[in-house]
């Protein structure tokens, strides 16, 4: 985890704990700190030349988030993936997000298709080069601009919460063969049932490309290719 820690990333300007919580959040989410590796709160304020507080602050809203645990006597570790944990956030994750793209749906146009299409090229690109961090990120992007479309954005940071433990599993699944290439059409489903107009048609496209995301999840659970309790 140490070489991931730069402080130059940090701006002194702004919340320093805020900007440590999004550091060790993406660390955790991306695989690169695994489920029961210890957070050593002193390195990582080293690392990022800070004082212990902020990073304190920060593993503190990571614990609400359920992303590591803090047990007395015994440090802080990154939490174990806990299938009852994830399927609570597949529930809350796709509640929102249908609702997003319904709301979507009302106000959707030719600018708004333009810019989903470009999101999907850019993700297509990134499957194929098999730069699947990349391919995450542009994933997210997309979500988040049916959002924007409605000027959703709380709603957004409400589902970015809630799907954290669905992330931890990406990093495993994505590889997999075929399985960019389904979100692919999937995400292409979604944009035709935006650009239709009709709600109820954007919830169920949105809700059959989560349903299928979460049967993949399940599968690299079972699998024991991810560490989980």
């Amino acid at each position: 985890m140490a070489h991931e820690l730069d402080a130059s990333r940090l701006d002194r300007s702004r919340p320093l704990r805020d900007q440590i919580y999004d550091l060790v959040r993406h660390l955790i989410l991306s695989g690169r700190i695994a489920p029961g590796d210890i957070l050593d709160e002193k390195l990582i304020a080293a690392k990022l030349n800070v004082s212990r507080t902020p990073v304190r602050e920060a593993v503190k809203k990571l614990s609400d988030e359920h992303l590591v645990d803090v047990v007395a006597q015994s440090g802080t570790r990154a939490s174990h993936i806990d299938r009852a944990e994830v399927e609570q956030a597949y529930l809350i994750r796709r509640a929102l997000e249908m609702e997003s793209a319904a709301q979507a749906a009302h106000r959707m146009n030719d600018s708004h298709a333009e810019a989903l299409n470009d999101l999907l090229l850019q993700h297509a690109r990134a499957i194929e080069r098999r730069r699947f961090a990349e391919a995450i990120v542009t994933d997210d992007k997309f979500h988040r601009y049916i959002a924007d479309i409605s000027h959703l954005d709380r709603l957004w940071r409400a589902i970015d919460i809630s799907k954290a433990q669905l992330d931890r599993c990406r990093h495993v699944m994505l590889p997999r063969q075929g399985q960019g290439e389904a979100t692919l059409e999937q995400h292409r489903n979604i944009i035709r049932a935006l650009n239709s107009k009709d709600p109820e048609r954007a919830r169920r496209a949105m809700s059959d490309h989560l349903e299928a995301a979460f049967s993949s999840t399940l599968k690299v659970i079972e699998s024991g290719e991810i560490e989980s309790r």
